[in-house]
């Protein structure tokens, strides 16, 4: 799945759309050439705690 972010230079702020092997790679926007890594995949949500137990409490 491809990923769809914004360029972080405030200045040009273009839409970029890279190939979902890019991920956590230094790319480059092709308007204005700043250099952005790529967010890895999304981190799955922690599980929720067993019912009756308190988190941090052994």
């Amino acid at each position: 799945m491809p990923v769809t972010m914004i360029c972080p230079n405030l200045k040009c702020g273009r839409t970029i759309i890279t190939p979902d092997n890019s991920r956590g790679k230094v790319m480059r926007c092709a308007h204005c050439d700043q250099p952005f890594v790529v967010p890895g995949p999304p981190q799955p949500p922690p599980e929720p705690a067993a019912a009756g137990t308190k988190p941090g409490k052994k």
